[in-house]
């Protein structure tokens, strides 16, 4: 083996020999194949390939990665450059890389970005911008930083009021649109909504985002219906909001009493959570036919699902049952008391509590899964950030809890890696195992189709063309480990949010 791997006349010459030539000149026309003298090439030998893209499973399979792309697909006889390395995995499964569609957090970049990285989630959407994580976005791009890929959301827009001190108050149409303006001139991917917003506020930012060009997403607004934010363009309801509302017979009447509801400018989180009790109430009167009219309106207007279950769960459960997590030990200090506060909001206490709580969660998975049999495309997000959901851990999390919703293992895989790229416009380059698409995927150690919780027995993950080995996954860890404990970044916001 070659220590500087496979010279660029082999690597050419190899690529031609098995009848790529046409991914020879894709690489490099598009420059990234004309960079150095060298290649460095991984070869994954005799692994099964659980592919989310239309390709069947493929037993004893040989894959072959290099300048950042999907190389080659094939048996284990496939041959392979001189100078590759080569990883013999018989009996190890691998999917693509994951992505988690819902993240606060990657300003503590040396703790969420490899704790990202080593659970195989190889991009994020951060949905909090701030100027710090366009910085860093760059420096990872620049190979300075070792990271997923990140997709950054604006400031999030709120207004008259909001429970989140920080967010950007718009209190009319113009400061509305201004907010806009400035999160796309600022590099935003993507504006950020929140759900005190009007119903005037709300097509104030919708009508800017479509003059400039840019989606919106977030939260769905508390006064106005999933089915007109949708037609107003929002591209992705989060964590489940606005849906029971939307699928009961009770939907008017249920409004009428969130307009006539008293709001308190000095403690908005209490008009918010009387909110969330009404759609609990909401899910009483669910109805079936409701659903699959609002999931036709929200297929035709391209609105998709991320429902953070497992952040949605956190807030559905007694405070206690999360006291001595540990993965603590993976964040700062000061994450123990701040959530803790967060949950002394939010939990049920008393048993009746506990127990419709738990029944609300469990008809908000049906709703979620009723959507998707109606076709509406689902979205893997945690909500990373907020009391116990914890970087990359959760998103294994988020796939067990989508299966137990009703999804199939491969839907549940497919919401975290090929759903994802088609939401972002990228189904040609990233989120299956085809030749050419990004070389960003998963080995595990056991079959996630016979058993979605196998995504976390993971063997070693490969991205930005790096291999990420058992040994490197113990020592990234451990250095998480420590870096939780310096001091905090000053001037670092401690955002959470839902």
């Amino acid at each position: 083996m070659r220590a500087n791997g496979t010279s660029r006349r082999e690597f050419l010459g190899w690529l031609s020999g098995i009848g790529a030539a046409a991914a020879a000149g894709s690489l490099m026309g598009s420059g990234v194949a004309a960079a150095a003298d060298s290649v460095a090439v991984q070869v994954l030998r005799g692994v099964t390939l659980v592919d989310t893209g239309a390709s069947p499973v493929r037993r004893d399979a040989t894959l072959v990665l290099g300048e950042g792309r999907i190389l080659a697909v094939g048996g284990r006889d496939l041959p392979v450059p001189a100078g590759a390395e080569v990883f013999d995995l018989p009996g190890k499964y691998v999917i693509p890389g994951l992505w988690d569609m819902h993240v606060h957090g990657a300003f503590l970049e040396k703790v969420t970005l490899p704790l990202c990285l080593v659970h195989g989630v190889v991009g994020f959407r951060e949905m909090w911008g701030f100027p710090q994580h366009h910085d860093l976005r760059r420096r990872i791009e620049a190979g300075e930083v070792f990271g997923p890929r990140l997709i950054i959301g604006s400031a999030i827009i709120d207004g008259p009021d909001s429970v989140l001190p920080m967010a950007l108050i718009v209190r009319t149409p113009e400061e509305a649109r201004k907010a806009v303006r400035d999160s796309v001139a600022g590099g935003a991917d993507f504006v950020k909504v929140y759900p005190f917003l009007d119903r005037v506020l709300l097509r104030a930012v919708a009508d800017e985002c479509r003059v400039l060009g840019v989606r919106f997403a977030g939260h769905a607004s508390d006064h106005v219906p999933m089915s007109e934010s949708s037609s107003l363009g929002q591209r992705t309801f989060e964590h489940m909001y606005g849906l029971p509302l939307a699928t009961s017979t009770r939907e008017a009447e249920l409004r009428r009493r969130i307009a006539a509801m008293p709001l308190d400018p000095a403690d908005p989180f209490v008009w918010f959570k009387g909110v969330r009790e009404i759609e609990r109430e909401a899910a009483l009167s669910h109805s079936a036919v409701k659903a699959r009219v609002l999931a036709h309106q929200l297929r035709r207007n391209g609105s998709w699902q991320s429902p953070t279950m497992v952040a949605m769960r956190v807030f559905s459960s007694p405070a206690a049952e999360f006291v001595g997590d540990e993965r603590m030990k993976y964040m700062p200090p000061f994450y123990r008391e701040y959530w803790a506060g967060q949950l002394a909001r939010w939990s049920p206490v008393t048993e009746l509590e506990i127990r419709q709580q738990r029944e609300f969660f469990d008809a908000r998975l049906r709703m979620v899964a009723e959507q998707h049999r109606f076709g509406v495309g689902t979205l893997l997000g945690t909500d990373t950030g907020n009391p116990y959901v914890f970087p990359g851990f959760s998103a294994h999390e988020e796939l067990e809890l989508l299966v137990r919703a009703g999804l199939s293992p491969m839907d549940a895989l497919r919401a975290g890696t090929s759903e994802v790229a088609r939401f972002l416009g990228e189904a040609a380059g990233a989120g299956t195992l085809a030749v050419g698409q990004r070389a960003d995927v998963v080995v595990l150690d056991g079959d996630p189709l016979a058993s979605i919780a196998n995504t976390r027995r993971i063997h070693l993950v490969a991205t930005r063309g790096r291999v990420i080995t058992a040994a490197d996954r113990v020592r990234m860890l451990a250095e998480v480990e420590q870096a939780a404990l310096e001091p905090p970044v000053a001037g670092v916001a401690r955002v959470g949010c839902c």
